[in-house]
């Protein structure tokens, strides 16, 4: 666990304890790139390993760091606890690929019924009622396009992951942080300088790009649709998703016409759009949400108010289509 100390210097041994029950150890084997980085895209293909896991350590350790609030930091550290296997995958999967939501149901439960949980929780002296709902802490979560700590950690993973920054240049941008207040007086993080505060505001552009580009868009539409298909055959149930990623493929790799088509989701390298469906292939429209972040600068308000070449690409970017054919291929 010391890798996470970009930060925080430690981890404290309330958080430490907490991310070492069962319930969390789980997400080790959920993945943050939603099974993208299954398939041969290049994109995805150099991706090394970043679990939800991964994630919600993270975020747990940013809110200690800006809040020293041990329930603030447990409700960011369990925030992803109910993330089933492959993650938005399922949102594909149960038709809330435009909010993408519904992944975060049974929270509660899960925190409830983990003895080792409530174990730690009653050490501390709080319930489930002070971790189950990260949306009650705004450093932890809060509405698009500000800034919180659920969106600072996987937008700053993601660009180490993506080749778009460096170890280094992340921590520079971390450490310009602090704690300011937004247009409605509400605590955020926000950047310092207004030279960090575009990089980053540029770097969480490109980030959300690869979020709806036509590969990703397709492999977690195809994999929804595998998975959904894998449930009607009688492959898997809906509770082997809440399960892990190697559990569920073991289930798919058990029968020879699923593990077929695992295999051939695997094998998409490149990916082809058209205004009309090719006569080959598994043409789709795939509309998906379009995650956004407009960070807030200490005494100046947002980037996009501060810097008009970044204002004009990211309304391009939301007014970006998705109305049109794609189609992935090995």
């Amino acid at each position: 666990m010391e890798a996470y100390t970009i930060y925080h210097p430690n981890i404290p041994d309330f958080l430490r304890q907490a991310a070492l029950t069962p319930p969390m150890q789980r997400l080790k084997e959920v993945g943050m790139n939603c099974g993208c980085e299954y398939t041969s895209f290049p994109r995805f293909d150099r991706c090394t390993k970043y679990s939800r896991f991964d994630h919600s350590l993270g975020v747990g350790l940013i809110v200690w760091h800006f809040t020293a609030s041990t329930a603030q930091a447990l409700a960011g550290l369990f925030h992803d606890i109910a993330t089933p296997a492959f993650a938005h995958v399922v949102d594909f999967l149960h038709g809330d690929h435009l909010r993408q939501e519904s992944t975060e149901e049974g929270t509660t439960e899960r925190i409830d019924g983990s003895p080792e949980i409530q174990s730690v929780l009653r050490s501390l002296g709080l319930t489930t009622a002070d971790v189950c709902d990260y949306h009650r802490y705004p450093i932890a979560d809060n509405d698009a396009p500000r800034l919180s700590a659920d969106r600072l950690e996987y937008t700053l993973g993601n660009l180490i992951q993506f080749g778009f920054a460096d170890q280094t240049a992340v921590q520079a941008l971390y450490d310009d942080l602090a704690v300011g207040k937004n247009e409605d007086g509400a605590p955020e993080l926000a950047f310092r300088s207004e030279e960090k505060a575009l990089a980053f505001a540029r770097g969480a552009l490109r980030c959300s790009e690869v979020y709806v580009s036509d590969e990703d868009r397709y492999a977690m539409q195809m994999l929804a649709e595998l998975l959904g298909s894998a449930i009607k055959a009688g492959i898997l149930t809906e509770r082997d998703l809440y399960t892990t990623e190697p559990e569920v493929l073991a289930r798919l790799r058990a029968d020879a016409d699923f593990a077929r088509r695992w295999e051939a989701f695997r094998s998409y390298r490149e990916i082809f759009s058209a205004d009309l469906p090719g006569m080959d292939g598994d043409w789709r429209i795939i509309l998906a949400k379009k995650r956004r972040i407009d960070p807030l600068i200490l005494g100046r308000g947002r980037a996009s108010a501060c810097d008009p070449a970044f204002a004009a690409q990211l309304l391009q970017f939301l007014h970006s289509p998705q109305e049109y054919w794609v189609c992935g291929r090995p």
